[in-house]
């Protein structure tokens, strides 16, 4: 059936406290999606961030962003008061995330909550933790050792405790009990609110996509608990990392740190780290988009130390026998493979054979360094368009910023009209193709430009900051877009169940 979605991470929704949460403005933009006649909302990674404030480098494959934690309803809750959550500074901009005064400020603040959250412990904490035990200990330790260590890495923690060497961490759960606590308390906030937030959209006939990278963090829970499953040395360093090699959109393509994963001894256990990252994952989201899909069929192996992506070599990955093994132990799950780039035969025969959806995306339809597999006359039903991603400019920045002979192509394949708005032209380019799933950002159906990019691959300090104002959603918008998804087919079908409570 054809549908159509919205791209816009739980960071960028309005809130007066810095950072889009989980609350009340996440529910208006649920209603929101369904005036528009949409069917599906796109996150990025909801894990916590780290270093960089990359979704996608995250301490936790498991844990949830405390960040997204709404204050509103600790308040209502009686866990926090207005007076305390405003007594805070949360940044000057409504439209740009200062990552460092959260940092600072958040949790001060959510250590309050915790003063209370201790004296009144909700019946249903107790099993909850039981019920995450398989990761949140760890996770819980991991961080309070963390702030003990002034925030460093764990490769620089002592040596025991490096090596979770059974001693030392009995003496830092005892030690550190308290601050071990206030991190699984965080954990229970964010899943009793995510599941909250994931009912609402779903009663609304809205489904949530969520984003699953591929790697891990070095610095991270998932590392440190269970080092065995990643390509490390002796002394817990990468042998190693994770990178895209160069490319004609880089010259010394990407380097990006990861460890790599042993996939010998993962085949060897049945991928019970996979297996359990998406159960759980499986539970969080409707739908689960796999982050570098390709690099299952092979990756790319840098030297650790090495400075950029110039020096590696491609190594065989699992190929569909993980995804087998997964669907032979969770069954048929929702997946939408991240395809882009460029992909070989063994890659193609990959994602035919998985029956995944690949991507397309139409910024790179235009460009003279790509195939033409992007334009939209050579698309399959089985996929999902992208007018853009999080890793591209805005439609509007990516026009002005575009060699001329790139968007003049584009002009002239879409018949682009500087009155209808040529972001809404290439809009209209995803939403009328034959891919079953179209999913546009929300900074293009505001027509915002560069200043609305969520990041530059390859850069830190500038990325994953952008917040929609609070006025930016109305009814006149919502409209247009349903339109546009009518005309091209995309409208959910009505409930049968609506129709005959309408007719009486």
């Amino acid at each position: 059936m054809r549908s159509s979605g919205v791209l816009m991470h739980i960071s960028s929704l309005p809130s007066p406290y810095g950072i889009g949460t989980m609350g009340r403005e996440a529910r208006k933009f649920v209603d929101f999606l369904v005036k528009a006649g949409q069917k599906f909302w796109q996150v990025l990674p909801i894990c916590p961030t780290s270093y960089g404030d990359s979704p996608y480098q995250s301490f936790s494959s498991f844990a949830g962003n405390p960040y997204f934690i709404d204050l509103d309803i600790l308040c209502e809750e009686g866990l926090l008061t207005t007076k305390e959550c405003e007594a805070f500074a949360w940044g000057e901009s409504m439209t740009q995330i200062d990552y460092g005064i959260l940092y600072e400020n958040r949790y001060s603040l959510l250590h309050k909550a915790f003063g209370r959250f201790r004296e009144k412990i909700p019946k249903d904490y107790v099993s909850f933790c039981r019920e995450q035990e398989d990761w949140l200990s760890d996770y819980a330790l991991f961080m309070a050792l963390k702030d003990a260590h002034d925030g460093v890495s764990f490769c620089e923690w002592e040596p025991e405790l490096r090596r979770r060497e059974k001693e030392a961490l009995a003496q830092a759960k005892k030690k550190l009990s308290k601050e071990v606590d206030f991190w699984k308390m965080l954990q229970y906030l964010f899943y009793q609110q995510w599941k909250a937030l994931k009912a609402y959209a779903n009663e609304k006939g809205i489904r949530i996509i969520g984003d699953v990278p591929i790697y891990v963090a070095m610095d991270s829970a998932d590392v440190w608990a269970e080092p065995g499953q990643f390509y490390l040395d002796k002394k817990l360093e990468p042998i190693d990392v994770a990178g895209c090699p160069p490319d004609a959109f880089s010259e010394d393509g990407q380097l990006w740190g990861n460890p790599l994963f042993r996939w010998d001894v993962m085949k060897k256990d049945g991928y019970c780290w996979w297996i359990r990252r998406l159960e759980k994952t499986a539970k969080l989201f409707d739908v689960i988009r796999i982050d570098h899909f390709r690099g299952f069929d092979s990756y790319y192996a840098i030297p650790f130390g090495e400075k950029t992506a110039r020096k590696g070599e491609w190594r065989k990955g699992p190929g569909l026998d993980l995804f087998r093994t997964v669907e032979s132990k969770l069954g048929s799950l929702d997946i939408i493979a991240e395809d882009l780039g460029f992909l070989t035969k063994s890659v193609r025969k990959m994602l035919a054979d998985s029956g995944y959806p690949g991507m397309k995306l139409l910024q790179f339809a235009f460009d003279a360094r790509e195939d033409g597999d992007y334009l939209p006359h050579n698309y399959g039903r089985n996929s999902v368009v992208y007018a853009g991603t999080h890793d591209n400019d805005t439609i509007l920045g990516w026009l002005r910023e575009a060699p001329e002979d790139c968007v003049a192509f584009a002009k002239e394949y879409l018949k682009l009209d500087q009155a209808e708005g040529y972001h809404w032209g290439i809009m209209r380019g995803a939403w009328s193709s034959v891919s079953d799933t179209a999913i546009v950002t929300m900074q293009d159906l505001l027509g915002i430009g560069s200043e609305g990019r969520m990041n530059t691959p390859s850069t830190l300090g500038c990325n994953w900051m952008w917040r929609m104002r609070p006025d930016a959603l109305d009814d006149a918008l919502a409209e247009k877009i349903r339109r546009q998804v009518e005309l091209y087919g995309r409208l959910p079908k009505e409930p049968e169940e609506s129709k005959e409570l309408k007719e009486e």
